[in-house]
C-alpha cells in the first residue's frame, strides 16, 4: 500500500511530498534465500560471500562520490582477491547500479571476475519516491538485509525515477513488483544477464 508523505531529505531541509511504499511482510528474509540459492547454483565446494552493510561514509569505488550523501540503488561486488581490484580485503562498493555494473565490466576485462554482485532489493525495504528540484528520486537503502544478488533482480531501467548517478537501474526480486514500478514511471525491464556495458554507458551518456 501506498501512502502521500513528506520528510526531510539529507541535508536536514525539508523535501518534497512524495510516495511511501511499504515492503510485503512475506518477502522478509528474501535475500539470504537468494544467496542460498546462488550458492546452489555455483556447486557446493564454492563459497559465495554474503553481502555486507555499506558505511554512509564509504567512498564509491568507481565514482569516488560519498555513497550515504545520495539516493537510488547502490551495490556491491565480490571477488576471490578483492586486494587485485580495490587495494583493500573487502568488497568493492558504489553509489548506484550503474557504478557497480560499469566497474564490474571494466574488471572483468581486466581479467578479475567477481564472485556475486549485490544490488539494492527494492522488494525488501520500505522505499521513498521524492520530488527533489523537480526530479524524481527513490530512496538509498545500506543495510545488509537491503540486498539481494543482481541475478534475482527484474531491474527497471531509465524510469522517471533517479538515482545518484542520474537515470538508474531499479532491482526487484519481485517481477510483479517490477512490473507495477514501470507501470507507475516507466522505463524498460531488464533481467540481470540482459545488462550489457552497452546499455549502462547509454544511461551515463
Amino acid at each position: 500500500m501506498d501512502e502521500q508523505i513528506s520528510g526531510t531529505d539529507r541535508d536536514g531541509g525539508v523535501a518534497e511530498t512524495g510516495r511511501k511504499h511499504a515492503r510485503r511482510t512475506v518477502l522478509v528474509g528474501a535475500t539470504s534465500v537468494g544467496v542460498a540459492a546462488l550458492a546452489g547454483c555455483l556447486g557446493e565446494d564454492d563459497d559465495v560471500p554474503e553481502p555486507i552493510t555499506i558505511d554512509s561514509d564509504q567512498i564509491c569505488d568507481h565514482c569516488t562520490m560519498q555513497i550515504g550523501r545520495h539516493p537510488g540503488p547502490v551495490g556491491q561486488t565480490h571477488y576471490d582477491d578483492p586486494e587485485d581490484v580495490v587495494d583493500e580485503e573487502r568488497p568493492a562498493q558504489f553509489c548506484s547500479s550503474t557504478c557497480a555494473y560499469t566497474h564490474t565490466f571494466e574488471q572483468e576485462d581486466a581479467g578479475h571476475d567477481p564472485t556475486v554482485i549485490y544490488l539494492t532489493d527494492y522488494s525488501t525495504v520500505d522505499y521513498d519516491v521524492e520530488f527533489d528540484d523537480d526530479i524524481e528520486e527513490i530512496s538509498s537503502h545500506l543495510a545488509v538485509d537491503a540486498f539481494a544478488s543482481a541475478d534475482r533482480l527484474t531491474m527497471v531501467v531509465d524510469s522517471d525515477v533517479q538515482g545518484a548517478m542520474g537515470p538508474s537501474m531499479i532491482g526487484f526480486s519481485d517481477a510483479d513488483e517490477a512490473e507495477e514500478f514501470q507501470g507507475e514511471y516507466g522505463g524498460d525491464l531488464y533481467e540481470h544477464a540482459d545488462v550489457t556495458a552497452e546499455l549502462v554507458i547509454s544511461l551515463l551518456g
